[in-house]
């Protein structure tokens, strides 16, 4: 299992959200790439970044500060939002980003979710943010009325290879992760899955790396540091 640390990124600053809510936000670094070097002193080899303006509107506010962290680290970035155009994907990609997560776009774009993934294969992934067992998007702010599973045979269809799996009723609430939900996507697809949203102690962890999946988003236990980096990754296989 990987452990992905996470950079939600507003105004070129690291910050969080509560539930995805944008009216609450706290700002936790005006310099990401202190919090990435902070990540590699701690050995960390994967990061997950948002662009949460970008899975709001579309709009890569937050390239600049996306592509200074890819040149001046060699850490492994996965990336998402408001990549909704093959332009935006080919454009992180050309600059050494190492996997593009697709969230409103594979809802909203089949075509060019089904371009990508024959194109650039593993380097795609699809972002699933359920609520109540049906998916949202555009920043978590739209429900499209699509069942998690319905929405899963698809993605098993078109040979997705990795799914970042978000129940957004826990991110960011310190309350515990959602395990039933990464049981059921188990038996749902044959992706790598990888567990975002309330994983808030060790012990949480620990109950999804039992579950053998291929990653572990850390977002705001990091930050309040009720999870250490050194004790996460530990849990790395």
């Amino acid at each position: 299992m990987y452990i992905f640390p996470a950079i939600d990124l507003y105004d070129s600053k690291a910050v969080r959200l509560l539930k995805g809510d944008y009216e609450q936000m706290t700002v936790y670094s005006d310099n990401p790439m202190e919090i990435v070097r902070d990540f590699e002193r701690n050995g960390i080899s994967h990061i997950h970044i948002v662009d949460l303006e970008g899975a709001k509107s579309g709009d890569n506010i937050n390239y600049q500060m996306i592509a200074k962290i890819r040149k001046n680290s060699d850490i492994f970035i996965q990336l998402g939002g408001g990549i909704r155009s093959m332009e935006q994907a080919e454009k992180y990609l050309s600059i050494g980003i190492n996997r593009i997560i697709l969230g409103t776009a594979a809802i909203e774009d089949e075509n060019l979710l089904m371009k990508l993934l024959e194109k650039y294969q593993e380097k795609i992934a699809v972002g699933v943010d359920v609520m109540n067992g049906v998916v949202k998007t555009h920043g978590w702010r739209k429900s499209t009325g699509i069942c998690l599973k319905d929405f899963c045979k698809k993605l098993n269809a078109l040979n997705v290879r990795t799914i970042i799996a978000t129940d957004i009723s826990k991110d960011g609430a310190m309350k515990g992760t959602n395990i039933a939900l990464y049981e059921e996507l188990q038996k749902l697809t044959n992706a790598d899955i990888i567990a975002s949203g309330g994983i808030h102690n060790i012990e949480e962890l620990k109950k999804i790396y039992e579950l053998n999946l291929y990653g572990a988003i850390i977002g705001k236990a990091y930050y309040t540091g009720d999870i250490k980096l050194y004790e996460a990754i530990k849990y790395e296989k």
